[in-house]
């Protein structure tokens, strides 16, 4: 690790991962895991791990438990369920619960993943405020959860000080200045 502030420091998170095989025990839950795992080394906390099946009600029922009183978490992370399967019904739980969207960090997940293979333009994450807390629909793969997180990571910070009022202006952030390295793309 570099001297630079980990992008997810001193945040806490909670993850879900939405799948009806891993909520019946049928299949190891691997992408939660390895969400936790990548949060951990960016300095975040993660409050808790939590499986559910693709169930609308019951996922909606999570994020608002999650979302709620002054112990939730700045971020929920959710793992699968955005495809196009009859069952993927984690981004329209996702849109019921949340008062704000934030569509950037949604199109932004996608047209990096197209980079890697068309399949992106499937995905249907949805990412937005419930409350004070950010709700960012991930992939259930678990390359695919990973390199979707690791595209927002460098705002999340950020973000996090503008929800909780700690800042009203981007130059402010603290979290932004280890950020910008120079990088200038033609």
């Amino acid at each position: 690790m570099s001297e630079q502030k980990a992008e997810l420091e001193d945040l806490t998170l909670a993850i879900i991962t939405v799948s009806d095989r891993s909520a019946r025990g049928e299949r190891e839950d691997l992408s939660g895991p390895e969400l936790k795992r990548l949060v951990e080394a960016k300095g975040g906390r993660v409050l808790s791990l939590t499986v559910v099946p693709d169930e609308k009600e019951i996922i909606k029922r999570k994020l608002i438990e999650l979302s709620q009183g002054t112990e939730a978490p700045e971020i929920i992370l959710t793992t699968g369920g955005t495809g196009l399967a009859i069952r993927d019904v984690t981004p329209e739980a996702t849109r019921e619960v949340i008062e704000k969207e934030v569509p950037g960090l949604a199109e932004a997940m996608r047209a990096e993943s197209l980079k890697k293979t068309p399949l992106a333009m499937l995905s249907r994450a949805v990412c937005g405020l419930r409350n004070r807390t950010l709700i960012i629909n991930l992939p259930g793969s678990v390359s695919g959860a990973r390199d979707n997180l690791e595209v927002v990571l460098p705002v999340l910070g950020h973000a996090v000080e503008v929800i909780r009022g700690k800042i009203s202006d981007c130059r402010q952030s603290a979290h932004l200045h280890h950020h910008h390295k120079g990088e200038q793309k033609p």
